[in-house]
């Protein structure tokens, strides 16, 4: 199912003494409505939010459920930051899909047509997750509105793989395997690259799928800024096979101290500050087509922190990427 953002879902502070200086998100943000005929964006730069409220996924994988609700704590989490976009940028919230009656599957199919719809007209898109089955739904999207031709890479910071056999049911811990198979069906290549793999938290069954599937990946313990060059080589060795690229920020990868609201959080997670200069790297080739923010969820965070470290790269995302 899917529904439009409601006026007055974005609020927060006004500084009405310092008139367009003052301005806010909450008050440049534009509503976009996808069940009426879409139109191509009408600015430059146009970038739109949309929600998945989902944890279907998450639930199937035995996971603490509250993701549904990441969407909604992620637009708050944003609503406040000081606009500092050019006149030619504008945002748009696209509304949410909803997973309904359990079906997952549906939920994902909605997903992908609303992706494609903003793809199609050259929105460039931002998912708000939602649990990681977000990413299945992301790249039906992706698939619809891909050139002929173009080769996907895909870049997940994440703790886990997400790598486990479908055969039974799909789930959150499925959704690249998923695509590594219907990508193969249609003669592509899969092309992976995992940030901040956590050794405790993948099974030797999920190392060796990986290796099977030509997943490249880093452990998290080598995700520091001092290992910087390193990381930074293999990120444009890897963005250099590819044309265009979908981007997936797990907020599990990050150190439970700054992440605590997700359903697996880490103790031993990576720091922010490499994902936001591998991210900052990312944005700089041009060829970012896409980019999900999942697995927030709001009843297990401490202090909106989770929410909050999320809205804040986003907030460097947007900055950086309307200029590209």
């Amino acid at each position: 199912m899917y529904k439009p953002t409601e006026p007055g879902t974005w609020k927060g502070r006004v500084d009405t003494h310092d008139g367009e200086e003052g301005k806010r998100w909450h008050q440049g943000i534009k509503l976009l409505n996808l069940t009426e005929a879409a139109e191509p964006a009408a600015a430059e730069q146009a970038i739109a939010f949309l929600g998945f409220c989902c944890d279907e996924g998450v639930k199937r994988n035995q996971g603490r459920e509250g993701a549904v609700d990441g969407p909604g704590a992620l637009r708050q989490a944003m609503a406040s930051f000081a606009w500092h976009l050019d006149e030619d940028v504008m945002l748009f919230d696209a509304g949410d899909v909803f997973c309904t009656n359990q079906n997952l599957e549906e939920a994902q199919k909605q997903l992908g047509k609303k992706i494609n719809t903003l793809l199609s007209n050259t929105y460039k898109t931002i998912i708000l997750g939602g649990g990681h089955e977000t990413a299945y739904g992301h790249f039906l999207g992706i698939k619809q509105a891909l050139p002929e031709g173009q080769n996907l890479g895909i870049i997940n910071f994440d703790a886990h793989f997400d790598l486990r056999s479908y055969e039974k049911q799909t789930s959150s811990g499925t959704p690249f395997l998923q695509i590594a198979d219907e990508l193969a069906a249609d003669g592509r290549d899969f092309n992976y690259l995992c940030l901040g793999i956590q050794q405790s938290g993948n099974t030797q069954k999920l190392f060796n799928t990986a290796e099977s599937y030509g997943t490249d990946y880093v452990f998290a313990p080598a995700m520091q800024v001092y290992n910087y060059e390193q990381l930074r080589e293999k990120l444009q060795q890897f963005i250099e096979l590819t044309d265009v690229l979908y981007v997936s920020i797990d907020m599990d990868v990050f150190a439970a101290a700054y992440a605590p609201g997700v359903s697996a959080p880490a103790a031993l997670g990576i720091h922010p500050d490499i994902v936001l200069i591998l991210l900052q790297e990312i944005i700089s080739s041009g060829k970012m087509l896409t980019l999900d923010i999942v697995e927030l969820n709001p009843k297990l965070d401490i202090d909106n922190r989770t929410a909050k470290l999320g809205a804040s790269l986003l907030y460097h995302v947007v900055q950086q990427w309307s200029q590209v």
